[in-house]
């Protein structure tokens, strides 16, 4: 039982859900809804009551399919795992492979910005959710055959597709906070920035100011997974070389 004293909301999937589903309304329009809200609203904006509004339906209608905001979440999150279909079984090259997850993953966290915050904090176990991890761990198998590290690594990979985002949302957020286009932003800060570099008190800094290119998030990505790759290929005790 949850703090709460319900069941965890991944229950929804020990039971039988073909509740007879009318043409009108079913499970798969009420989730439906409910992520194209939570896409443009957040999910905070989520409630039983407010699917009910959009999909012009009584609340008490919504109930009948699923259980609460919990379940309704669960169920987003498996939605959206299983938007983009799996790729073809891993060969032997398992960061070629780890790649494409990682892709895979921050394409789909960008696409849904609540879906970061939530895969971060509660534990989803639809079929989506699980095929995508198993699929992630067949994998790393060509790697090491050892599970926990091999659980370790998808981890990782994930933990840094995480964060990666989570900066990337970040910017966007602040763009919409401030009505400012990063060009236009770099332009406020310009006269103290110059200030800064001519007070010659930070080397490194103004080297980074003045000499170092200014790659795109998805540059910055991209090279941030290949450390970690190539972290893992030489120190996390693989099977292959």
């Amino acid at each position: 039982m949850s703090a709460r004293g319900r069941p965890p909301a991944a229950l929804v999937w020990m039971r039988d859900r073909d509740r007879g589903a009318r043409p009108v309304l079913s499970e798969q329009k009420i989730v439906r809804a409910a992520v194209d809200l939570a896409d443009a609203e957040g999910i905070d904006a989520l409630s039983m009551r407010r699917i009910a509004t959009e999909l012009g339906s009584g609340t008490t209608s919504i109930y009948r399919h699923i259980t609460g905001k919990d379940e309704l979440i669960e169920l987003m999150i498996d939605s959206v795992y299983g938007e983009a279909p799996l790729p073809p079984p891993p060969g032997d090259d398992w960061r070629a492979g780890l790649t494409e997850v990682a892709r895979g993953f921050r394409v789909s966290l960008l696409r849904h910005p609540w879906l970061a915050q939530q895969a971060s904090r509660r534990v989803a176990l639809g079929p989506n959710v699980i095929g995508r991890l198993d699929h992630a761990l067949a994998v790393v198998d060509r790697f090491t055959h050892d599970a926990t590290r091999a659980q370790m690594i998808v981890s990782a990979v994930n933990t840094y597709v995480l964060g990666s985002v989570a900066a990337e949302l970040a910017d966007r957020e602040a763009q919409r906070a401030t009505g400012m286009t990063e060009d236009e932003w770099r332009a406020s800060i310009g006269t103290y920035v110059r200030q800064v570099v001519e007070s010659g008190r930070y080397p490194h800094f103004n080297r980074r100011i003045l000499e170092a290119d200014d790659p795109d998030a998805d540059a910055r990505f991209e090279f941030g997974l290949d450390c970690l790759l190539t972290g893992i290929a030489s120190g996390a005790g693989g099977t292959t070389p």
